[in-house]
């Protein structure tokens, strides 16, 4: 992303080039990620990340030799942005689905802790860091030339990855033609949603609070450390760090503990509840105080949403898993830039510390909603998850269904591997 901001700048483009070029990027992801959630579910997860990472290693290539050639246009960046949103879209779905066969149920959390401190760390350090050496030391085109290589070593990693069955409870779709089979999975993927209150129930409530919440921080905070503490770019970097830092601590914390035993009500309050401290973002003329509240919004965000993916690969079914996943990362993608173009109307209309004070307040409202709506403290008692044992459900019924759906064992079925 960064090669692709700074390409566009040398290219003579501004901010609506800009926004072309990354726009084109979130289409390709948004359009392609539930169709990404049933191929994730049908074709070894193993096999979609090496052609992804291997298709994504040939556009970045590509853009690169243009760019090195002085050849690059704008509409080569838009048609790269929207041909890795395309390949983010079968990524991701098979990327959270491969976890669970690979590793014990009771190394899960742990590992999704780790994968908490590490993705910060590596996408908003690091890499940056390689691509802004690269501009400066060269030009853009060298970072996409940096980019290429660190694809082509995603792929030889992968290589390594010792192959892995696809893990179905059924073979619907044999003999029916491809499309039907599709929108067959994808309904499917849908019915379990709906079928079972405390996926359902959470992802209402992601919805929402991601329309609440995403806006203000990604679009009022600048202004609000502007405004109210006199600061710049410096200070709202500083600000933004802080988010990062606690995201990182609050991931290695959960990931060093236990699962809790309520666990879908800590999640839930841990999102609720952390959102509290954007009313003192919004109203504080202290940078101090503004940096605290972000570094603890951070810590308790980035700690459910630990809980949250350890959970998703716990209680779905293994068959289930990459369509349950694309449905979550579908939600996220959908509301945020819903959520960050009302910001902007309604913190002129209502001021900046009211508009803060209804991002903080009313998640916890709705976290209380929830959890009692759903009755999710029955349901964690009801399913407990400090064993490594599969849930007993099946694709068309509820999550009280108690038959065990027939998946292939990938290891040995003593010691927790499936």
């Amino acid at each position: 992303m960064v090669a692709l901001v700074w390409q566009v700048i040398e290219s003579g483009g501004g901010p609506g080039d800009l926004a072309v070029v990354a726009g084109a990027s979130s289409v390709g992801l948004v359009a392609t990620v539930l169709f990404g959630g049933v191929t994730a579910d049908r074709i070894p997860q193993k096999r979609i990340l090496v052609v992804v990472e291997l298709g994504k290693a040939l556009v970045v290539g590509a853009t690169a030799a243009l760019a090195m050639a002085g050849a690059l246009e704008l509409w080569h960046l838009a048609a790269a942005a929207l041909l890795l949103g395309v390949a983010d879209g079968f990524f991701y779905p098979a990327y959270s689905a491969i976890l669970p066969s690979i590793l014990p149920a009771e190394d899960l959390l742990p590992a999704n802790g780790f994968e908490g401190v590490l993705r910060p760390a590596l996408m908003q350090a690091a890499g940056p860091a390689a691509a802004s050496l690269a501009i400066a030391v060269a030009s853009p085109g060298a970072a996409f030339v940096v980019v290429t290589g660190a694809q082509v070593a995603a792929v030889c990693v992968l290589v390594f990855l010792a192959p892995l069955p696809v893990r179905r409870a059924f073979d619907d779709g044999v003999g029916a033609s491809a499309v039907r089979a599709l929108f067959a999975d994808l309904a499917g993927g849908f019915r379990y949603m709906v079928r079972t209150p405390w996926l359902l129930s959470t992802l209402l409530f992601a919805s929402i609070l991601i329309l609440l919440i995403m806006g203000p921080i990604e679009v009022l905070l600048p202004f609000a450390v502007r405004d109210q503490t006199g600061g710049g770019a410096a200070e709202f970097a500083l600000a933004l760090a802080a988010f990062g830092v606690g995201g990182a601590i609050g991931s290695l914390v959960i990931a060093s503990a236990r699962l809790p035993r309520r666990y879908l009500t800590v999640m839930i309050l841990l999102w609720g509840a952390g959102c509290l401290p954007l009313i003192v973002v919004g109203s504080t003329t202290s940078l101090v105080l503004m940096i605290a509240g972000l570094f603890i919004v951070g810590f308790a965000f980035s700690a459910a949403t630990v809980i949250w993916g350890t959970l998703l690969q716990r209680r779905v079914p293994p068959h289930l898993l990459g369509r349950v996943s694309s449905l979550d990362f579908f939600v996220s993608l959908a509301f945020m830039p819903v959520s960050m173009a009302l910001a902007g109307t309604i913190g002129d209309l209502i001021g900046l510390p009211l508009t803060f004070v209804v991002a903080g307040a009313v998640p916890v409202v709705l976290a209380v909603i929830a959890i009692l709506a759903a009755r999710l403290p029955r349901d964690e008692l009801r399913h407990p998850l400090d064993i490594a044992k599969p849930e007993p459900q099946s694709e068309s019924g509820s999550e009280d269904d108690t038959r065990e759906p027939i998946r292939p064992v990938l290891g040995d079925e003593s010691n927790g591997k499936r």
